[in-house]
């Protein structure tokens, strides 16, 4: 493989030299398997594949069908979870039938694709990431700062999906396949520039890439929820607090909590993979590497565990947050062994709640007076925290009800209501 995902210059190399005639004894593949191995990683390989897509595809529907989850942050989610299971679809299963016996059977398109795809759903992924982090940052650190409206949101995904094509390109534009005696190979034939300059173009775009899909955003996101976290955590909340300011600091802990998680997962995921890459890049002697008897299993194991990252987030998702909890529990609500929860959480209770009050009114609405006191609506909702409420002003509850899905929380003191010829309004 030569950079992200692809079995394209690691084998190869091991019987050629990449773009400069590729030589094999025919019939030699030293990297067939015993029956027993390919299958046993084959169940590993297509299980994670079958967890990632239906995890991720479950999060997109559980953010798109809801309006109340489209969120700046969620929109994020969005991206990385379609970023995340197109590469478990598209990759994943193709490189693993490559690396079995580094015979490539799909054709220079597919090559191309196969090199291309991968780095730009990583950069995506990786820098969903990143946005999410500074986000939280101006939500928490500078709460007073003009946010992301949904529109902007957008641009700034198309931003990064742009830039992620680009940086991918020269994987794409550089893709070959060699028909060697008894296989076809899938590589990557960089042009040699160290006959003329001692720029060594493969290793500084490799170098370049690794510093740009790992260790740049790891140590942005790094700087981002350290100052969040010390914002957060590091004084106690005030006796005299509101509760609705308690809920708020909860609800952005959870949130900043879940983040957290998933970038460390994503960083212990990815960190085996890229030594692996380093090593076989720097290395002195790299054929000594390819030498060693278990370097296709090492292989295997590494790239299992960097892909491995796209099927931990909606566990985690599910593990830390309400709503998506709830989400998941509404798609697999015919499973049995997965408990009964309430759908109304994910629709932060608002229709069924200003239901319940309509319905109060409407019981008693001959009495001279109705006092009715509204509770504020639970708000950890994965994402941007929502806006503070105002007091209600609705001409009619029944309005206010029709209009539930896009109404605000109600606010921290309880509104008393008193009829009028027009309705309830606020006292």
């Amino acid at each position: 493989m030569d950079l992200l995902l692809n079995m394209t210059d690691f084998y190869p190399s091991v019987n050629a030299t990449n773009g400069s005639g590729l030589n094999d004894t025919e019939d030699y593949n030293q990297f067939v398997q015993p029956v027993w191995q390919i299958a046993l990683w084959a169940v590993a390989y297509c299980s994670m594949v079958c967890v990632s897509m239906i995890g991720n595809l479950v999060v997109i529907w559980i953010i798109l069908a809801h309006k109340r989850m489209r969120t700046v942050t969620n929109y994020f989610l969005v991206n990385l979870a379609f970023a995340e299971a197109s590469m478990s679809a598209f990759n994943t299963v193709i490189n693993f039938a490559y690396s079995v016996h580094n015979e490539w059977y799909f054709g220079l398109g597919y090559c191309r694709f196969h090199n291309f795809f991968p780095i730009a759903a990583v950069f995506a992924s990786i820098y969903s990431m990143t946005a999410i982090a500074l986000d939280r940052y101006m939500a928490i650190i500078h709460p007073l700062r003009q946010r992301l409206s949904s529109t902007e949101t957008r641009v700034v995904i198309g931003v990064i999906w742009v830039l992620a094509l680009l940086l991918a390109f020269p994987q794409y534009f550089y893709s070959a396949t060699e028909q060697l005696p008894g296989r076809t190979v899938c590589y990557i034939q960089w042009p040699d520039y160290t006959n003329n300059t001692t720029m060594d173009f493969k290793k500084m775009y490799y170098l370049s890439v690794v510093l740009l899909y790992y260790f740049l955003p790891l140590c942005i996101m790094g700087c981002a929820y350290l100052v969040v976290g010390l914002s957060l955590w590091a004084g106690t909340i005030p006796g005299d607090s509101t509760h609705r300011y308690r809920e708020q600091l909860i609800a952005k802990r959870k949130v900043v909590k879940m983040m957290i998680v998933v970038v460390c997962t994503f960083a212990v995921c990815w960190l085996p993979y890229h030594i692996y890459f380093l090593l076989q890049q720097f290395h002195p002697d790299p054929m000594q590497l390819f030498e060693w008897r278990y370097i296709q299993q090492v292989y295997l194991a590494v790239m299992w565990l960097a892909m491995s990252s796209t099927m931990y987030n909606p566990i985690i998702y599910c593990c830390l947050n309400d709503r998506f909890r709830a989400g998941f529990q509404q798609v697999f609500c015919w499973c049995p062994c997965v408990p009964a929860g309430s759908y109304e959480g994910l629709e932060l209770k608002s229709t069924s709640y200003l239901q319940t009050q309509v319905s109060v009114y409407r019981a008693s609405r001959t009495e001279t007076s109705v006092s009715t006191v509204l509770q504020p609506t639970e708000e950890e909702c994965c994402g941007a925290e929502l806006p503070a409420s105002t007091p209600i002003s609705q001409t009619t509850l029944e309005r206010d009800s029709m209009a539930s899905q896009s109404a605000p929380n109600t606010p921290d003191s309880p509104v008393f209501l008193r009829p009028t010829h027009h309705g309830l309004v606020a006292q």
